[in-house]
């Protein structure tokens, strides 16, 4: 069995002429290649993230595939105040937002019995509560327009249990929970609300803060004996962020090749 990648797909301009909103959207993860996957699918890009140094890179390095400059903005997703003011931005820029991916997470390890209550609520905060806010501050746009499609990045740790999990996997199936209910709200305005759930996508900062056994044991439970690249889980944002999905919402769309 080959672990080898395939080869890097072209661009099909599936968001041609769409603008999109991406959550941290900096460094080398899934939330870049979106980013980079909405670029070459013809989309206006508008991202942030928290990091100011990685963001303007990030966004410098968009702008040489774009061809032109990639408007971006720090944003701290667990502060209302910044995702308001990192919408009414991205608006202003771009004329409107039809997309935004909704990407910002906090993972670690920890078994409940020694878990604090800080480390429980910083990652349910920044997975789920930040999906919420971003959410509800993009959906009056929206609704005004009578379009739009948000996506999620939820995890199949939302489905699946394991140890050292909980808070994740309780953040994660809380994001599948909101997509399915707030797709319902807002489909008679136009708008499809989706999610992506990965099992586990390689790229350099995951394997820097992972055991290498842990590492190992992730990919041997997938079918190619791999992890996805960052841009295969990217492909399945941009199918539901373009007209192709036109008749999914409330979906969370697992992106795995796990057999267990």
């Amino acid at each position: 069995m080959s672990k080898t990648p395939p080869p890097y797909p072209e661009g099909h301009d599936l968001l041609a002429g769409k603008t999109v909103l991406i959550t941290a959207a900096a460094g080398a993860g899934i939330g870049f290649a979106a980013a980079r996957r909405c670029v070459e699918e013809g989309a206006r890009v508008f991202i942030s993230d928290i990091h100011e140094r990685r963001t303007v890179e990030a966004a410098e390095a968009l702008a040489k595939i774009a061809g032109v400059p990639v408007p971006h903005q720090l944003c701290n997703v667990a502060e209302d105040a910044d995702v308001r003011s990192l919408v009414g931005a991205a608006i202003e820029s771009l004329g409107h937002v039809d997309v935004v991916i909704n990407n910002a997470g906090l993972g670690g390890t920890c078994n409940v019995v020694d878990m604090q209550d800080e480390e429980w609520l910083k990652v349910i905060d920044i997975t789920l509560h930040s999906v919420f806010r971003m959410t509800r501050a993009i959906l009056p746009h929206m609704i005004e327009r009578g379009a739009g499609a948000i996506v999620n990045n939820a995890s199949v740790l939302g489905w699946r249990a394991q140890k050292g999990q909980s808070h994740y996997a309780a953040a994660k199936a809380g994001v599948m929970a909101l997509t399915r209910c707030s797709a319902l709200e807002v489909a008679e305005h136009g708008i499809r609300i989706n999610a992506v759930s990965p099992s586990f996508a390689t790229h350099p900062f995951l394997v820097k803060t992972t055991p290498k056994d842990e590492l190992e044991a992730l990919e041997a439970a997938e079918a190619y004996g791999r992890g996805a690249e960052p841009w295969e889980v990217a492909n399945v944002m941009v199918f539901l962020a373009s007209d192709y999905s036109s008749y999914m919402t409330g979906e969370a769309v697992s992106v795995s090749s796990q057999r267990g």
